[in-house]
């Protein structure tokens, strides 16, 4: 495995995302389908890595999305402005009054709570970002001298969204690898997104295509398997335990199918409740692994985890941490991700830091 070169030089950025920005609607302690009211947030996969990367790091990140120009699309962007990313690639579509044409993307998702697992329900469809198509954004730009980017992230859920995201995708990792900029692509498999255009089969034949311009590859054991077709061996469906020799030799065998990959990473998830699972992650870097174990965390919501374990393995890799460095920080990032509420971290890099050195949670007075 060839390793990570970083862009050398000014950039105006030093993250790009591209991908769906949603506005999710939560009951808090309650049920979707019995509820009275919502809190609501912003959030999407690819989004939450960039928003995670500005909040907690510090880092300077951008989203290339789209939202319908109506009252909940301001109420995204106004959300957006708050997380602190940059949203000067954000393109405005008219709103036809009604959505029959275009909108913005819904999530309704509920925590869970002890045997109760957390649960969703989307309502995505037709929305700004995924009628987007090649030459909507211009990635020349982006990642060219004019301004340039550190990093480029994007995922599996935007190449689901319709026909022409995977061309969008592709188009800008053309434009991020000819300028020397890293692409990290989470995999990130939703049933929900592939069942009505052909599953698990159109999964892999989109991913397997993408997969061959990225860098660093991020998933879990379900999105190797459902996206690639690389399975897992020695576990159970309900992956109650976690052989860390098949971990292993499943990061070997998806770097093995994509030589052009210099990172593969994985999240260790067990849940036991949806209240209390045991975390951690493995990466494969030139040929070695790196391994933080998983230990037991308490959940208040769940979602988002991934991504922010995402943003602190990109932050340590960005500013030159050794690899056992990026993985532990990414596992500390999650975990305290998911102690707080809505899909995007708020958690600060101190936190981050004391995690990482095993802090207790006494009270911090």
């Amino acid at each position: 495995m060839e390793p990570i070169v970083l862009k050398e030089g000014a950039t105006r950025w030093d993250e790009v995302s591209l991908g769906e920005v949603m506005l999710r609607f939560d009951p808090a302690e309650g049920r979707i389908h019995t509820t009275r009211f919502f809190h609501v947030w912003e959030g999407g996969g690819e989004y939450n890595v960039a928003r995670g990367l500005r909040r907690c790091f510090g880092l300077r990140t951008a989203i290339a999305t789209a939202l319908a120009d109506n009252p909940v699309g301001r109420l995204v962007e106004d959300m957006m402005l708050q997380g602190g990313v940059d949203p000067s690639l954000l393109r405005w579509i008219p709103y036809d009054g009604v959505g029959r044409t275009v909108r913005n993307g819904l999530n309704f998702t509920e925590r869970g709570f002890g045997v109760r697992p957390a649960a969703g329900c989307s309502d995505r469809g037709h929305t700004a970002i995924a009628q987007t198509k090649p030459g909507d954004f211009d990635w020349e730009s982006i990642f060219g001298p004019q301004n340039g980017a550190r990093w480029f992230h994007t995922g599996g859920i935007f190449a689901a969204l319709s026909e022409t995201t995977p061309l969008v995708a592709t188009e800008a990792m053309d434009a991020a690898r000819k300028h020397g900029t890293p692409v990290s692509y989470d995999l990130n498999y939703r049933d929900s997104l592939w069942k009505s255009i052909g599953g698990k089969a159109k999964a892999q034949e989109v991913n397997r295509e993408l997969v061959r311009k990225v860098d660093v590859l991020l998933g879990n054991e379900e999105d190797f398997s459902a996206m690639l077709g690389i399975s897992l061996k020695g576990v159970t469906e309900d992956f109650a335990e976690l052989p860390v020799a098949s971990y292993e030799q499943m990061l070997r065998d998806v770097a093995a199918a994509y030589p052009n990959l210099k990172m593969v990473a994985t999240t260790l998830r067990t849940a036991h409740t949806a209240t209390r699972n045991a975390w951690g992650a493995m990466a494969l870097y030139r040929d070695e692994i790196a391994h933080t174990p998983q230990r037991d965390i308490e959940i208040l919501d769940r979602v988002g985890g991934g991504d922010s374990f995402a943003s602190g393995l990109i932050y340590g890799i960005l500013s030159g941490k050794p690899v056992e460095w990026a993985v532990r920080c990414g596992v500390a990032h999650g975990a305290l991700a998911m102690t707080t509420a809505g899909d995007t971290s708020m958690a600060t890099l101190a936190e981050v830091e004391r995690v990482m050195k095993g802090g207790s949670a006494r009270i911090a007075r």
